[in-house]
């Protein structure tokens, strides 16, 4: 029996290593590195990226608060069925909870240790300001539209595969461009590659494959904004983090700074990267609340945030979309790199959600934004 055991052992030990000496010949050592040494994302990554500045506003917009938090509290505590709102809150490795109706903030907590000045991090709340950003470049002419050929800005992707030029940007912001996206396995999964991968551009433009039809179906995929953002770089001929301090971090009236973090060769990793305060990220939320406006500014085109939010039905629900999550009842949707669910033909909730329990949940008829950060 003990000989039967040391085989087995001998056998998962050639198994592993075959697979690391595959990892290794087949993928860059920082991208393995930093799969075998830091594992599953976690939202403290930030401090071990490198990162490009978003510099806070001149004129810090701050929201009214209201005295009553009680309010909140007894609302939260029936509906979720729960006895101590931010006992539960605390449990649940919550950061930062926030309630703001018509401008005022009706609830501000912060758990584990955190404080209005902790940086939170989005995760893949970054893409709705991905997103936002091509709507800027529309407005100002460095894009002509969102049906562009994507090779239009890209044309590498054509000269590798002429199927790249039936992509549109629009595929993209739907996730739907048919480009093959598997999650697992290990170093050789999607996930992995463009959370790790020393240099995005790179792997976007040269191991992205098309294994299915453009607009046919939704399929979530990161190498979406990755691709997003370097046609934002192309045509705007700036960096994606200055042009978003430019266009929106700032106007938007941040009170604190912020970051981007990047691969290792500067490109902003626009699947995830984000780092704020959950104050500021409210803002962006405020943003969407106002059409694009920023009391009086118009930040963002009116006509790109509706078309950006609501629900395409023109589509097929049923063939479009491959799971159930929030499209089982034929009232979720996703646009633009939002999510969104329908209550009924004139009104609807926005969501922005990102990896390990960030949301930004928006409800435009009752003026209201809740946000969530945590660290699961």
């Amino acid at each position: 029996m003990k000989t039967l055991s040391r085989y087995v052992l001998a056998g998962l030990l050639t198994f592993v290593i075959g697979i690391l000496v595959y990892a290794y010949l087949a993928f860059p050592a920082a991208y393995v590195n930093r799969v075998l040494r830091w594992g599953d994302a976690d939202v403290y990554d930030y401090r071990k990226f490198p990162e490009r500045s978003l510099e806070a506003s001149d004129s810090p917009f701050g929201f009214s608060r209201s005295t009553d938090q009680e309010r909140v509290r007894t609302l939260f505590e029936s509906i979720a069925g729960v006895d101590d709102m931010d006992a539960f809150l605390a449990k649940n490795r919550t950061q930062a909870f926030l309630v703001i109706q018509d401008d005022t903030i009706l609830y501000e907590g912060d758990y584990g240790g955190a404080s209005r000045d902790t940086i939170v991090t989005s995760f893949s709340i970054a893409k709705s300001f991905a997103s936002a950003l091509i709507g800027v470049t529309i407005a100002e002419g460095h894009i002509q539209s969102v049906d562009d050929p994507i090779t239009g800005y890209l044309p590498e992707l054509a000269e590798r595969d002429p199927a790249f030029g039936k992509i549109s940007i629009r595929d993209l912001l739907m996730m739907s461009s048919g480009i093959r996206y598997a999650e697992f396995p290990f170093v050789n999964g999607d996930d992995a590659k463009t959370y790790y991968y020393p240099d995005l551009r790179q792997l976007a433009l040269e191991e992205t494959q098309i294994t299915g039809v453009a607009g046919e179906r939704f399929h979530y995929n990161n190498y979406h904004p990755l691709l997003l953002g370097m046609i934002l770089e192309r045509a705007t001929g700036r960096s994606v983090a200055e042009y978003l301090e430019q266009k929106i971090w700032q106007p938007m009236g941040t009170q604190y700074p912020g970051s981007w973090s990047l691969d290792e060769v500067g490109f902003e990793k626009m699947e995830s990267g984000i780092n704020g305060r959950a104050i500021d990220f409210a803002k962006f939320g405020r943003l969407f609340l106002h059409n694009g406006s920023w009391d009086g500014t118009q930040i963002l085109p009116e006509a790109w945030v509706s078309e950006s939010t609501q629900a395409d039905r023109t589509l097929d629900y049923d063939n479009y979309y491959y799971d159930d999550y929030i499209f089982a009842d034929g009232k979720g949707y996703y646009k633009y790199m939002w999510w969104g669910i329908q209550r009924d033909g004139q009104r609807y909730d926005l969501i922005a959600e990102g990896n390990h329990g960030q949301f930004m949940y928006i409800v435009p008829d009752k003026n209201l934004i809740i946000l969530r950060f945590g660290e699961s």
